[in-house]
């Protein structure tokens, strides 16, 4: 969708990772002007925007601003650090789109007084990203999230205004994390017993896909990303670790036993122990495989 330039409004957009660049991208290909940051070398690579060395100079030069960043600490460090967003005289509101946690999105609420803080973590993946069709889960003041609403769907073809208090759009992403973690963990569990038992990968596909049995992972990612053995979804295992544990602490403080959820934390957690952080989350299978003794004969020629 090609969204409406307000008048002398100007975008920043701080992170430009693997989700953060193609967002950024959207909203300057939607005719926004766009003045970036980024720790690497991301923001000076970007064609047709303005490069700000620090957090500091695109919250001076940028009405509202943009992050997505990896963690709680990163976010901290970019709002409130010594070079940080709060230095700034011209922002007026802050989107963080990245999935922190709610306490660090109400800690921003806090300290920024006079910038409106809007709690949009997204959803979706790196191909959605790519596509500008992902799902932004907003939590912020009615006129706030009004204002940043063309924005926003310039990447996201669905916005869910689920809450006006900042922080609860961090408790939704991380509910919908915590089942598409459980989704991917049992679906390849499945698919290599399922292997074991001699049946084609693709007919499991096929079948659980036209069944009961599917889900986010066996309609995308298993057939896109597993069985041509990709593994190129685009989310790290050690990302999708953080967030369960981050639900994992929510769901202690809120006295709720989640079972199912630690199992499946302890799935990753060991594909991590065995492999790295840095492996994409659908490679999770791999370990199952070698647990299982099982040569995959599922490959891209097939």
């Amino acid at each position: 969708m090609r969204c409406t330039v307000r008048s002398n409004e100007v975008l920043g957009f701080v992170g430009l990772g693997a989700m953060g660049r193609p967002m950024a991208e959207h909203l300057r290909d939607a005719g926004f002007p766009l003045v970036v940051h980024d720790v690497s070398a991301a923001a000076s690579s970007l064609s047709g925007v303005t490069v700000a060395a620090t957090p500091a100079e695109v919250a001076d030069r940028a009405d509202v601003v943009f992050l997505c960043l990896p963690d709680a600490h990163a976010v901290r460090e970019v709002v409130l650090g010594p070079q940080g967003l709060r230095l700034g005289e011209r922002m007026s509101v802050l989107v963080h789109t990245g999935t922190s946690g709610a306490p660090v999105v109400q800690e921003m609420a806090s300290a920024l007084a006079t910038v409106s803080v809007v709690d949009a973590p997204v959803t979706g993946g790196v191909p959605r990203a790519r596509a500008g069709s992902l799902t932004a889960i907003v939590a912020g003041p009615v006129v706030a999230v009004e204002r940043v609403r063309p924005y926003l769907d310039a990447f996201a073809t669905k916005v869910a205004h689920v809450s006006a208090n900042p922080g609860d759009a961090q408790r939704m992403k991380l509910v919908n994390n915590f089942l598409s973690a459980g989704n991917l963990a049992l679906a390849c569990e499945a698919m290599v017993l399922g292997q074991k038992l001699g049946l084609d990968p693709k007919a499991i596909v096929d079948v659980v896909n036209s069944g009961s049995g599917q889900n986010s992972a066996t309609l995308t990612k298993i057939p896109e990303n597993v069985i041509p053995r990709k593994f190129s979804r685009g989310g790290a295992i050690g990302m999708l670790l953080k967030d369960l544990r981050e639900a994992e602490d929510e769901a202690r403080a809120n006295g709720v036993e989640t079972p199912l959820g630690d199992a499946v934390r302890a799935v990753f957690a060991r594909a991590i122990a065995e492999g790295s952080p840095r492996d994409d989350s659908t490679s999770v299978i791999c370990h199952m495989e070698r647990a299982a003794g099982l040569h995959s004969h599922m490959s891209a020629e097939d």
